[in-house]
């Protein structure tokens, strides 16, 4: 249901971005076909990253999975010169004013989760890097925008805003989601917050 319900939302050149792991997403890229058309499916971004437990009896799992659909693959915000670039992993192959530039990111991102030791450390259990979401952010919509995260946990999409000029809504339905991002943002003026009922809170 909030899958209809971002669809139904999103401005005409708006996109989504679903963040799920291996075992699920391939249930989720059919579902989501459904409701935006394969002709709305631009990528599978694969987010790599090297912390977490080994397994020993299979190739350690160390991935997530970012959707990336717009409503019109006519006419979407993209915005490639606002994301960082990031280092070639062979600069000696560019050459020297290529390797001071870096590269634009692929559809595969290597960037660390959130440490224990992180300063960007919330307690919450999934927290997302702010690295992530920020180039999501940066990328896919302009400055006064309105980003919305229906799965919102520790809050990163609204931190990431804060810093780029846009608008959020966060959603979560676990309590203990609320209290992190109620605590994350207890200094930023102009914050609303309601409940289930659409009371403030």
């Amino acid at each position: 249901p909030r899958l209809l319900d971002a669809y139904h939302l999103l401005k005409p050149d708006g996109s989504l971005y679903f963040h799920i792991d291996y075992r699920e997403v391939h249930y989720c890229k059919i579902l989501l076909d459904e409701i935006f058309g394969r002709e709305s499916f631009l990528n599978e971004i694969i987010w790599a990253y090297d912390f977490g437990g080994r397994s020993k009896t299979r190739w350690p799992a160390k991935h997530d999975n970012i959707l990336y659909y717009v409503k019109d693959p006519q006419n979407y915000t993209f915005n490639r010169e606002a994301v960082d670039r990031i280092p070639y992993m062979a600069p000696g192959l560019v050459g020297k004013a290529k390797a001071d530039r870096g590269k634009f990111p692929t559809d595969t991102w290597w960037h660390t989760i959130v440490g224990t030791s992180s300063r960007e450390k919330t307690g919450y259990p999934t927290q997302k890097p702010l690295g992530i979401i920020r180039r999501i952010v940066q990328a896919s919509s302009n400055p006064g925008d309105t980003v919305l995260d229906f799965f919102a946990g520790s809050g990163t999409t609204g931190a990431a805003c804060l810093e780029h000029g846009r608008q959020f809504i966060l959603v979560d339905n676990n309590p203990e989601a609320i209290i992190v991002m109620k605590d994350r943002f207890k200094d930023v003026a102009g914050i609303e917050w309601l409940d289930g009922s659409g009371k403030k809170s």
